[in-house]
């Protein structure tokens, strides 16, 4: 990123409330991503499709997003920060209208992917506008303020969503985003400040245009296998195309001046490590909020509201944890706590192929507490483990890098999650489940066991760590989940 221009000086009014315009976005790009798990069921009643087959509404999202991160600060410095900001808020309102007026799914992944064109530049503009809008001494208070936010969405979103589609509509899911996005343009008019970069920062459109269509076609091969979309040769055709792009695109970047992803980042050995180890890790945590909601309606015969206030101690573990990760960190070390976490993040999902219909409320409350618990863990020490060594000449970068590699396998997780649904329920070509009397619970626990399976495996990537690597003090990086 460029150098910017320089710090400007913030009115009363502006110091005070552009921390609550930042943190009102935080909170409905973090809504967005889990209100949307619980009405899945609901949807695809409406929409006349097959529950097993909406993941591409969720994919759909995030993908967007993944392929928008690294351009947000580019954009941020040339079109400035309060413009971007509202065209952010104006696409996610207008993606959300969109998704609420769909008839079908094919309408809906497109209002969704309109709706993530928004959703991937409202935090990193906002975190940026906040990074050179307040002293370095102000800057941590500020995020943690606006991090808040971020907490709620993920507590309240599942619940909010079942509520929503049991008692009024699917489609207020979408629509309570509109008088939201509306109090922020008119907040952001008057409290955002306009910043550029004083230069025009050279951007590597060559390398994004490469690396963009890897992720693409990659995505849509996955999803071709597990969904019959298209034939096998066709998705075979396009993972192998997929391939091409990404080593394309490391190729270009070991060449390029300034490529959009330093490859100075992998020989930081934490950095490295931490982010192949995201990749694996995630498949299984990034699948479990779109699988639990579902397993627990077309399974265990739930009510959308029921299934989604069971989430809640899901969110309650996580922020329980928060407290406790980095004293633990510090005390036992990346190594020890990466290793011992991962295994037991990947035999937490595999435990809920024991989950069933006599299973209590309370007991699947402390599951699912407990899984929240060891999956926060897990995230706050891969992150600051991935952060933690990197100096000023590579934070931006290496921040942008993990950022999409979040969003990329959460949606790899979700896209495999499916797959392996549809693979073990066998009704893969059965127009809908519901009412069909199909039991879907032998397929849940099967997929459970095979993604937690693929996420225990990731503890073998961590056991590369040196017992001393990723001890330079990384609270800073906190806020990253």
């Amino acid at each position: 990123m460029s150098d910017p221009s320089p710090r400007p000086v913030l009115t009363p009014a502006a110091r005070r409330f552009l921390p609550w315009v930042v943190a009102l976005a935080f909170f409905m790009q973090t809504l967005d991503t889990t209100i949307l798990n619980t009405a899945l069921p609901g949807m695809a009643r409406d929409l006349g499709e097959n529950p097993l087959r909406m993941q591409s509404a969720v994919v759909a999202y995030m993908l967007t997003v993944a392929l928008l991160i690294p351009a947000s600060g580019w954009l941020a410095d040339r079109f400035g920060t309060r413009t971007l900001f509202l065209w952010a808020i104006g696409l996610f309102s207008a993606g959300s209208l969109a998704c609420a007026l769909s008839s079908s799914l094919n309408m809906l992944v497109a209002a969704r992917v309109l709706q993530g064109v928004g959703g991937a530049l409202l935090v990193p503009v906002g975190r940026l506008t906040v990074l050179r809008a307040f002293p370095r001494e102000e800057f941590l208070p500020v995020m943690t303020f606006i991090a808040i936010p971020g907490l709620v969405g993920p507590l309240i979103g599942p619940a909010l969503g079942g509520l929503l589609v049991e008692y009024v509509s699917w489609h207020w899911i979408f629509l309570i985003n509109l008088p939201v996005g509306v109090a922020g343009v008119l907040a952001s008019l008057r409290f955002m400040p306009q910043l550029k970069s004083q230069r025009a920062a050279p951007f590597d459109w060559g390398g994004y245009v490469l690396f963009s269509l890897g992720l693409m076609l990659l995505s849509v091969a996955l999803q071709g296998f597990g969904e019959q979309m298209v034939g096998s040769a066709v998705a075979m055709v396009l993972l192998v195309a997929g391939v091409a792009s990404m080593m394309a695109y490391w190729l270009h970047a070991a060449r390029a001046p300034e490529p959009l992803f330093s490859m100075v980042l992998f020989t930081i050995p934490t950095y490295r490590i931490g982010i192949i180890g995201n990749v694996f890790a995630r498949l299984g945590s990034g699948a479990t909020p779109f699988l639990m909601p579902m397993f627990l309606q077309l399974g265990l015969g739930f009510s959308p509201s029921a299934a989604g206030l069971s989430m809640v101690p899901t969110v309650m573990g996580a922020m329980l944890t928060k407290t406790v990760a980095i004293k633990l960190i510090k005390r036992l070390g990346y190594r020890r706590v990466l290793v011992a976490n991962t295994l037991a993040l990947g035999a937490m999902i595999a435990s809920f192929a024991l989950v069933d219909r006599h299973t209590t409320h309370l007991w699947l409350a402390l599951h699912l507490g407990l899984f929240g618990m060891i999956n926060s863990m897990q995230f706050t020490a891969m992150n600051t483990l991935t952060l933690g060594d990197l100096d000023a000449a590579t934070a931006s970068s290496g921040n942008s890098l993990l950022s999409v590699v979040m969003q990329l396998s959460m949606s790899l997780g979700v896209a495999t999650s499916s797959t392996l649904l549809l693979l073990f329920s066998g009704v893969g070509n059965v127009h809908s489940v519901l009412g069909a009397g199909i039991d879907l619970v032998p397929a849940f626990h099967a997929t459970y066991l095979a993604i937690g399976s693929m996420a225990a495996l990731a503890s073998f990537i961590f056991y590369q760590l040196r017992h001393h690597e990723g001890a330079r003090d990384a609270q800073d990086t906190m806020g990253q989940e």
